[in-house]
């Protein structure tokens, strides 16, 4: 069940299966809750002897990202007195543990982004040998520590890595390229100090690979990193993990495939519709993932759940034959691209309730301008921030249709 502690601010709907689509929503959450988290990843024997201090040395605690404030309370169970900095994005509630606070730039690097990772070298050159680094990074780490390696401006760092993102380049794309062209990322800032550096990751990234998360600013290379420990401590995967037991638990049938969402939004829009057309009653897709939008030049307001939503309507309308689903694409953090929202629903009338009010959803979809379509049906999902970040969920119900799908056969979507 999920954790009651974990509750982001909803929109209530009668419609029943969107309540329960939203309580699986709340249950994945629950399971990535950052404090929980990091809490649960000190009690393991090899954290805790990889933080054993010998002699005189210290502690110190470094969390940067968007689930930083959490992170930082779950260490301070253990560690109440040690010194720590914490790095976040603009407009994030402060932790409730004490800690020297930096507000930075995201998604977007800035001045400010120059002036955190500036700072945060010279807090990991105050450790030596003898002390360790409790460092806990989570996803927008890339945005919020960025100092370009000499030679590279900041506005030619923003610009390409802009370039890349318009294109629908993956995480894994655009931390590659930021660590290339960074003083801090891939390990330099850890390599700033003499300490023992144990690094504890929420996972935004497939495959959950610690060095791609936050361009890994924490993750040494080479015989540098012998006596350094590195964990991911959440993911997405246990966010779906937790979302199955809630549906099994309220005696629905869990579907999970191994099929992540990624590539182009508009694209897995279609396929998530093809898989809800399979879905007996009783049975609940759920998977996650991140897709991708390849942006225009003068895109609209939305993002890439939104985008999946929205295809995954049209789909459902195009195939038609009286079939009925609802469905639930949001991501973890509260905030998808630039729409204010966390997500939204869909089914299989959403564009013909679009066009009832004027709003062509075709255009939407090509303007990458989903957001106030799904505002005007009161099909927005609006969380604010979670304080997490594993990136997206898709909840889908069939609603009612006795026979398969499937076994029909289909066209194109």
């Amino acid at each position: 069940m999920s954790d009651p502690k974990v509750k982001p601010i909803l929109r209530r709907r009668r419609d029943p299966s969107s309540g329960f689509l939203e309580e699986l929503f709340r249950a994945a959450l629950a399971a990535v809750e950052p404090r929980r988290v990091v809490r649960h990843a000190l009690d393991a024997p090899a954290v805790r002897r990889a933080l054993a201090l010998r002699g005189t040395g210290c502690v110190g605690i470094f969390a940067v990202g968007k689930a930083a404030a959490g992170m930082i309370d779950g260490a301070r169970e253990v560690f109440r007195d040690t010194p720590a900095l914490v790095v976040l994005p603009n407009g994030y509630a402060l932790p409730s543990a004490r800690a020297v606070t930096i507000f930075s730039s995201h998604p977007e690097p800035g001045r400010a982004s120059v002036r955190a990772a500036r700072r945060a070298l010279a807090f990991f050159r105050e450790f030596s040998a003898g002390d360790v680094l409790l460092c806990l990074v989570s996803g927008g780490s890339s945005s919020l520590l960025c100092l370009p390696r000499p030679g590279i401006t900041l506005v030619r760092k923003r610009d390409a890595v802009r370039r890349l993102a318009r294109s629908g380049a993956t995480i894994e794309e655009l931390n590659r390229l930021r660590i290339r062209l960074s003083a801090v990322k891939g390990g330099r800032l850890a390599a700033a100090t003499r300490a023992r550096v144990v690094t504890l990751v929420l996972s935004d990234v497939a495959g959950d690979r610690p060095e791609v998360v936050g361009s890994g600013p924490t993750i040494r290379q080479g015989r540098a990193s012998a006596n350094d420990l590195v964990r991911v401590v959440g993911s997405n995967r246990d966010g779906i993990r937790a979302a199955a037991a809630e549906a099994r638990a309220r005696g629905w049938i869990p579907i999970v495939r191994p099929k992540r969402v990624e590539g182009e939004a508009a694209l897995e829009g279609r396929r998530v519709a093809r898989r809800a057309m399979t879905l007996a009653p009783r049975e609940v897709w759920i998977e996650g993932g991140e897709a991708t939008v390849m942006l225009g030049s003068r895109p609209g307001r939305g993002g890439r759940t939104l985008e999946v939503a929205l295809s995954a309507g049209l789909a459902l309308e195009r195939i038609g034959g009286g079939f009925r689903a609802r469905m639930l694409v949001a991501t973890s953090d509260g905030f998808d691209g630039n729409s204010g929202l966390a997500g939204a629903f869909a089914d299989a009338r959403t564009a013909e309730r679009a066009r009832a009010l004027g709003i062509d959803p075709e255009a939407a979809l090509a303007r990458h301008d989903a957001a106030p379509l799904f505002e005007a049906l009161g099909d927005a999902f609006r969380t604010g921030p979670t304080g997490t970040n594993v990136c997206d969920w898709v909840f889908a119900v069939g609603e009612g249709r006795a026979a398969r799908p499937a076994r029909r056969r289909l066209g194109p979507v």
